[in-house]
């Protein structure tokens, strides 16, 4: 049985260490990177199923990522779930189009929720 690879994209190295150590103990396989620049090259050297990505980089943004992502057929096909905080701006409507299946909630989600979401938006 193949492992799901999941891409974490958060440049806080605590949280991002945190989704890690969930996502382990539900036995995913995880990478990480903390830029969407250092991203797409995580996405070419790894299959990934699933990006867990925070809108809020450093660098280049989230959206810039998405779009790119959208612009492959090989790579638009990958789930998104954000963590965000700022989930009262955003609708998954209009993220929908960008490959985004779920938005969470940094300030109100718990660890197994991470987990949830991934399970929710696996094909």
């Amino acid at each position: 049985m193949k492992t799901t690879s999941i891409l974490i994209i958060e440049d806080d190295s605590w949280l991002a260490e945190q989704f890690v150590r969930v996502l382990s103990k539900f036995g995913y396989k995880t990478v990480v990177t903390s830029s969407a620049a250092t991203a797409i090259n995580a996405v070419d050297d790894n299959h990934i199923d699933v990006i867990i990505l925070d809108i809020l980089l450093k660098g280049s943004t989230a959206f810039s990522l998405l779009h790119e992502l959208q612009s492959y057929e090989d790579t638009g096909v990958i789930p998104v779930v954000l963590c965000t905080n700022l989930v009262q701006e955003l609708t998954i409507e209009n993220l929908r189009p960008y490959g985004v299946k779920q938005i969470l909630d940094k300030s109100k989600m718990v660890p197994d929720d991470l987990a949830t979401a991934v399970q929710d938006v696996l094909p």
